[in-house]
């Protein structure tokens, strides 16, 4: 195979980057994702040419994303019967897919004459890329290993992408030993900005206290007609719970039945609490269906909805889901109506009144893509519901937790999560967690609500400054090898 640098080589990438997510929560071991990334780079660069660059660079990324998104194959054993046959091949074809594009950042510091500043603009911009291509995947980002350090606070500067183009740049410091102080005095500058920050005074809080419940109802009963009885009863148990809060707080799709085909279920709902109710439901038109929540009042009136607009693909909606559907009976996993979920019409805070103020809401998947928090108007708090059952219990609600946390800082926004399993947790605008439930235990947690700090950098300018930069590192690297190639 031209340009095939061996099996050595490859098997090395590959386990080098399989090192580099351990970074990635519940292990957050970045001390170890600094030097395996360092290597990767490195042997990268030690390449002959761009394709035998670019296989390495795929076998890297490929290790890298099988170990970090090993949950991924959670899904298919809810229904083992259906769906288990596919549960080996998600996790290879997820892994060699997403590696694709390191493979093309490997491919691009082969072809630079200076292949390590190649690597760093190339990953740099691989994993921004990964974010928005194809509806876009940003998950176990590399600069996501900062996430429970103080290195996290840059994130209110420059997002997620500044934090893995900093990852990036350390690790390629790392490479020879006369840089290496620099890279450690850098990592230590960053560190301790991060601790002064969680140093500085809190935002003034609303005076607000919200009740979050996690009903733990696992996936595979959940949808079961004898077990919706139990799991409604208890959230209507907690919801019902002395003394009363301002606002309850369900998980995502926690309602077991259909609110517009149960006359009387809504005001049930509100009685029970005494106070407005967020609830995670299932809306269904005709043959349409959406993944949704609807704050109810004390009387059952619906006080604002949301539907949820970025949809998870092959888990709550098919490319060319309709015909599928029609044609084979193939739906979505998450589904329970036609082929699967319909999209809402985008990002949306909703006005809870002078009290519980502007929220954003964030339905699961949502939390993972920075991007969605912009364009929709400055909230005063975000709000994620979710149903991690999904996900297992061994990675792959940690990692999500992670991110939604990020989300927290990068807009200096507290944020209330809410779980069915867990993680539910309430996290400040600088990102620390304020309360928690148990992971995978049903309770309730009274939290009052922290304040919000002044929009920040990245809440204003997102992506900008990133691109600015790693645009600049680009046209450098062209003109050294116009130079060079004259």
């Amino acid at each position: 195979m031209t340009g095939w640098p061996g099996g050595r080589q490859v098997g090395l990438a590959f386990g080098l980057g399989a090192v580099m997510a351990l970074g990635q929560a519940p292990l957050d071991a970045w001390f170890l994702t600094l030097p395996a990334l360092a290597g990767l780079i490195g042997l990268v660069a030690r390449q002959p040419g761009a394709r035998s660059a670019a296989f390495v660079g795929w076998f890297g990324g490929a290790g890298y994303f099988g170990l970090a998104l090993s949950w991924i194959v959670e899904p298919f054993f809810i229904d083992i019967a259906s769906d288990g046959w596919m549960a080996p091949f998600a996790p290879v074809l997820l892994a060699f897919g997403l590696g694709l594009f390191w493979a093309a950042a490997g491919a691009l510091a082969g072809w630079s004459r200076k292949p390590v500043a190649g690597m760093v603009v190339g990953l740099g911009v691989a994993e921004l890329a990964r974010g928005y291509v194809l509806t876009g995947f940003p998950w176990a980002l590399i600069g996501h290993i900062w996430i429970d350090t103080p290195v996290a606070l840059v994130a209110a500067w420059v997002g997620p992408s500044g934090l893995t183009l900093l990852t990036l740049v350390l690790a390629a410091g790392l490479r020879h030993w006369r840089l290496v102080p620099i890279s450690l005095a850098m990592l230590a500058v960053v560190w301790v900005f991060g601790v002064w920050q969680l140093r500085l005074p809190d935002p003034v809080a609303p005076g607000v206290v919200v009740r979050l419940v996690q009903p733990n109802a696992g996936q595979a009963a959940k949808w079961d007609p004898d077990n919706a009885r139990v799991f409604f009863d208890r959230l209507m148990a907690y919801s019902a719970a002395q003394p009363r809060v301002d606002l309850v707080i369900w998980p995502e799709t926690a309602l077991p039945y259909l609110l517009d085909s149960n006359p009387g279920l809504a005001q049930s709902i509100g009685a029970a609490a005494g106070v407005p109710v967020v609830v995670g439901l299932q809306r269904v038109e005709g043959p349409r269906a959406w993944n949704g929540l609807k704050v109810l009042g004390p009387d059952g009136a619906v006080l604002a909805a949301y539907d949820k607009h970025h949809l998870v693909p092959f888990g709550e909606y098919l490319p060319f889901g309709d015909a599928l559907f029609d044609w084979l009976g193939v739906s979505a996993f998450a589904s329970q109506a036609g082929q699967g979920y319909s999209a809402g019409p985008g990002p949306q805070v909703l006005d809870l009144g002078p009290k519980l103020g502007r929220v954003l809401p964030l339905i699961c998947y949502e939390a993972v893509f920075p991007q969605g928090l912009r364009g929709a108007g400055r909230a005063d708090w975000l709000l994620q519901i979710t149903n991690d059952a999904w996900f297992g219990s061994l990675t792959g609600p940690f990692q999500h937790a992670e991110q939604a946390r990020l989300r927290a800082i990068e807009q200096g926004l507290p944020l209330v999560r809410v779980a069915n399993t867990g993680i539910t947790a309430v996290f400040d605008a600088r990102g620390r967690e304020v309360a928690s439930l148990p992971f995978q235990t049903a309770a309730y947690l009274d939290v009052p609500l922290p304040g919000a700090l002044s929009p920040t950098i990245y809440a204003t300018l997102g992506e900008v400054p990133v691109l600015v930069l790693l645009a600049g590192l680009g046209a450098g690297l062209i003109r050294r090898r116009k130079r060079m190639t004259a």
